[in-house]
């Protein structure tokens, strides 16, 4: 007997129906309208849209930072949906890295500190080891013991990707990451994070207005008003790599 086909890929990401609706003074605002969206390891996607779509309060249900109102997120074969916090955190902590526009980095820390702390709550006896050549692979090796102050907005944000990435997280969700450096720099910025995500088999979900980011990646999602307009794949863009 004829067995049915069984998909040889189980997806990094799988959102089923997810809603969130916010309370505000003027009544409920529906922030997130039934999304369903499915993405496979090592999957570049794009997210566009206007201001107040969604994407990243999308960003934020995917990681497990914002909890919908309604439907499951499935981040690599769990139910996130149904963790309690402990189980969140840890899930996200082996799984997740983030990079935002405003760098988020702890200004009291070197950039080896900020690199080595995701590593460190992980318990990695060799953290700091790592966090020194994971800052070396972004070209800040000569910069350890500087604090982000004392640091350019590329050069913040370049530690910023060094943090996201010393966990070999299989998926990478980046919100906006050159909106706060000017072209050149942006552009150089982007290109070591497409360059770190191939060279890792990382799975990316990219919010940008820049069609240059989106033009990178495998596809492109358009968000309007909590919703899905449109799901494109880009015939022509880079091969993806394997996992590292």
């Amino acid at each position: 007997m004829l067995q049915p086909p069984i998909s040889a890929i189980q997806p990094m990401i799988r959102l089923d129906r997810v809603t969130l609706k916010l309370a505000s003074a003027a009544g409920p605002v529906n922030i997130l309208r039934g999304i369903d969206l499915a993405v496979d390891p090592g999957e570049r996607v794009g997210i566009v849209g206007p201001s107040g779509s969604g994407k990243s309060t999308l960003l934020m249900v995917v990681g497990g930072l914002e909890r919908p109102s309604s439907g499951r997120v499935i981040l690599d074969g769990n139910d996130i949906t149904a963790l309690d916090e402990d189980a969140l955190a840890r899930v996200r902590r082996g799984a997740v890295g983030i990079v935002f526009q405003s760098f988020h980095l702890i200004q009291t820390m070197t950039a080896l500190e900020n690199v080595a702390v995701p590593l460190e709550l992980a318990g990695d006896p060799d953290a700091f080891a790592k966090a020194a050549a994971d800052l070396a692979a972004v070209g800040l090796g000569h910069r350890l013991g500087h604090y982000p102050g004392e640091l350019s907005g590329g050069e913040q944000q370049r530690v910023a990707l060094a943090r996201a990435f010393t966990i070999r997280p299989r998926l990478l969700l980046a919100d906006e990451p050159t909106g706060n450096l000017d072209g050149e720099t942006g552009r150089d910025v982007m290109d070591l994070l497409f360059d770190l995500v191939l060279r890792h088999g990382t799975t990316l979900l990219l919010v940008t207005h820049d069609p240059r980011l989106t033009a990178a990646c495998d596809r492109v999602l358009e968000l309007v008003d909590g919703r899905i307009r449109s799901d494109r794949r880009n015939e022509t863009v880079p091969a993806r790599a394997s996992s590292s």
